[in-house]
């Protein structure tokens, strides 16, 4: 068991496993963190612990993170090493003029400055990364819906550079953006809205909300944001990410403690980074190991001092995007309130995609938004458009509008795009009159259900939660990383992969996002091209149990009577 896969194990139930993290002796088992799923988890350690934790949840919580395999692993390694033998050979061979420099490198004038150019840094980049460059970058021509067209590009210096063809590839299927209700559309009622508010404001707002930049339309936004969220308040940010990484340093400080989940976005490391807190990590969605910080912070102190800290601050994912995995929320309120900490909850990928109001993680566990004490989000994804928001007690928002850099110094948000996510957001809401909101809610889940269970009776590894449109697809090996890109788009499938450093260096992986504007049919197509690259790339590892035909059949038959 590797100790990325060991992080990853969760603390309480899990199937085919020992409940204390224990590492057990045979590679290769299925991690399944069940609560109220006796069926899958026959063997239920009745302890104390246990029923405290499933006492919080009011609907069953599943989440698979199935072990890498002992030889896959061993391979992988094996690769990433031959491939780091080549990468010192030709370093040598390009040092003596063998082999031509592609290499940014200081001029021979300025050898005895500081290295602008730190050349062991750049070593991965220069040696493995550019291998499988082309898998990233593409250059779309069309909205990036269901369906989008990708324009060809060749390279003749092995990916050091590109040139386009000209020819287009029409009507790949997306799998790769975040357009989980599907609204990045250039049609229908969102569309025409923004065009609309577009002839009347115009693109700019050219100044900031503190001068002439604060529109009639970024009030209307934030009541809005408000009433969705159910919070006091809420506050409006042209960047996701800025809303992360300049606010989190405007709410912590100096002898203020962060503890950050493990797998926590840049946005949220670098925020926590920029606040000069202290800072201390915990295990991914390990509430043993939140809990012994927590315990040790209010025991010790702060160190050398051991003065009590003025503000402990939780930072937690609704949806983890590399892991698919959904946080264990009621668990971390309880903690909080237990311990006297806050709670900055990131919803970038759960808002709009889980709960039956679309309102993120909090409506999904059907908890109160008020034990929440930040509530982030961002409007780049469900809502198809830009920018973030914080939601929360009224004192919080005044207290932003005036301490953060964000709120201060940057441009206010564009005016069709505050109108795209009115209009959509409306629409999730039910306030356009028509169901269309909730439609695209239920066809989201139904669509993430279904690929996901045809994945995983393909026999692929498969990480995340049995409710999360993020659902990542283990690759492992580096060679196979490049290779599944360029074999899926010779298929006319848009996917995105990802390697170290993105994620730990034997844990590659694909990341499909399920939208609501996907047909069955579409992902029928998508799922026999991953299931033909599979078969040819060898990546079907899993070893759990595939479910037979006749139970395959008739699963089939009742979606198909759902339908």
């Amino acid at each position: 068991m590797t100790e990325s896969s060991a992080s990853k194990l969760l603390n309480g139930e899990t199937c085919l496993r020992t409940s204390n993290g224990k590492k057990h002796g045979r590679n290769g088992f299925v991690k399944n963190h069940c609560l109220f799923q006796q069926r899958k988890c026959h063997r239920l350690k009745e302890n104390h612990d246990v029923g405290h934790s499933a006492a919080l949840y009011n609907k069953p919580f599943g989440e698979s993170f199935e072990e890498t395999p002992l030889l896959v692993a061993v391979l992988t390694y094996m690769g990433y090493g031959i491939l780091t033998l080549f990468g010192y050979l030709r370093d040598f061979l390009r040092d003596w003029s063998f082999e031509k420099c592609h290499v940014a490198k200081e001029r021979d004038e300025q050898k005895d400055f500081v290295p602008l150019y730190q050349d062991f840094e750049n070593f991965y980049t220069r040696n493995l990364y550019m291998r499988i460059r082309d898998n990233w970058n593409r250059p779309i021509c069309s909205v990036p819906g269901a369906k989008m067209d990708v324009m060809e590009r060749v390279t003749h210096d092995y990916n050091w550079t590109f040139k386009h063809t000209g020819t287009v590839l029409k009507d790949v299927i997306n799998m790769g953006s975040y357009n989980y209700l599907g609204f990045a559309e250039n049609s229908g009622t969102c569309a025409d809205a923004a065009a609309e508010a577009t002839v009347k404001y115009g693109v700019g707002v050219s100044g900031t909300r503190h001068e002439l930049g604060n529109l009639d339309k970024h009030e209307e936004l934030e009541k809005l944001v408000a009433r969705f969220l159910g919070v006091e308040s809420s506050m409006a940010f042209g960047m996701g990410f800025a809303t992360n990484s300049m606010n989190i340093p405007a709410l912590t400080g100096k002898g203020c403690l962060i503890l950050s989940d493990e797998l926590n976005h840049a946005s949220l490391v670098l925020g926590a980074r920029l606040s000069g807190s202290t800072i201390r990590v915990f295990k991914h969605n390990n509430m043993q190991s939140l809990e012994k910080l927590l315990r040790d912070a209010i025991v010790h102190g702060q160190p050398r001092t051991h003065r009590p800290w003025k503000k402990i601050l939780i930072l937690v994912e609704g949806i983890y995007s590399m892991e698919g995995s959904v946080v264990r929320l009621p668990e971390v309120i309880a903690l909080k309130k237990k311990y006297k900490a806050y709670l900055y909850l990131d919803e970038a990928h759960s808002i709009g995609a889980l709960g039956p109001g679309g309102r993120g993680v909090v409506d999904y566990f059907g908890l109160d938004p008020r034990d929440v004490d930040i509530m982030m989000g961002t409007f780049t994804k469900s809502f198809g458009a830009a920018g973030g928001y914080i939601g929360g007690k009224k004192e919080l928002i005044d207290y932003l509008r005036t301490h953060s850099h964000s709120a201060i110094y940057a441009t206010s948000m564009s005016p069709p795009v505050i109108q795209q996510i009115i209009t959509s957001m409306k629409c999730i809401m039910g306030e356009d009159g028509t169901t269309l909101g909730q439609e695209r809610l239920r066809q989201l889940s139904e669509n993430t259900t279904y690929f996901r269970r045809r994945l995983q009776e393909m026999g692929f590894i498969i990480y995340g939660n049995s409710d999360s449109p993020v659902v990542p697809l283990m690759l492992y090996m580096p060679a196979k990383i490049g290779a599944f890109g360029r074999e899926m788009l010779k298929r006319n499938i848009g996917t995105v992969v990802v390697g170290f450093p993105a994620t730990p260096i034997i844990e590659s992986r694909a990341r499909f996002c399920v939208s609501a504007a996907h047909t069955r049919e579409m992902l029928d197509t998508a799922l026999n091209a991953i299931s033909e690259v599979g078969d040819l790339l060898q990546l079907k590892y899993s070893r759990q149990t595939r479910p037979s035909k006749e139970e395959t059949d008739h699963f089939s038959y009742l979606e198909s009577l759902q339908d």
